[in-house]
């Protein structure tokens, strides 16, 4: 009996298009689902030091439902590293400005936190509205 780890190599990654519609879904759910295609955790080929995730599409971002008083309690934070240099938005101030921003920055916090999550990050597309451009990947549609 062979009690060695199956490790995939490179060239045996096959990668898929999902379509994720986030009309009134929770942010976090969409998010987490969105997180786990990208690393490839729904793959029985699953390797934690490797890029093995799919290509993730995230549609009606502008219609993302949040639950109880996030709206007006949850503030979006960056500084600019100068004094006084921090800039507060609360949630809807967000999610009526820039939607796939709000989006990104949940599922970025989702995945890895070095050069293999930013990698993975690149294989996801937000769009605020129901259209993409990405119809000739053939994307399948992600039900969660």
């Amino acid at each position: 009996m062979n009690n060695t780890t199956y490790s995939i190599k490179k060239s045996e990654i096959e990668r898929k298009w999902y379509i994720i519609d986030a009309d009134n879904k929770p942010l976090g759910r969409v998010a987490t689902e969105a997180a786990k295609l990208l690393r490839g955790k729904h793959k029985p080929t699953y390797t934690p030091n490797m890029d093995v995730g799919d290509h993730v599409i995230i549609v009606n971002c502008g219609k993302v439902a949040l639950t109880g008083k996030k709206l007006d309690q949850k503030i979006y934070r960056h500084h600019s590293g100068y004094i006084g240099g921090m800039k507060e938005m609360t949630a809807r101030e967000l999610l009526n400005k820039s939607p796939e921003q709000m989006m990104m920055r949940a599922v970025k916090g989702m995945l890895p936190h070095n050069s293999l999550g930013r990698q993975m990050l690149k294989k996801l597309r937000v769009y605020a509205g129901s259209e993409h451009e990405n119809a000739a990947q053939k994307p399948e549609v992600w039900n969660f």
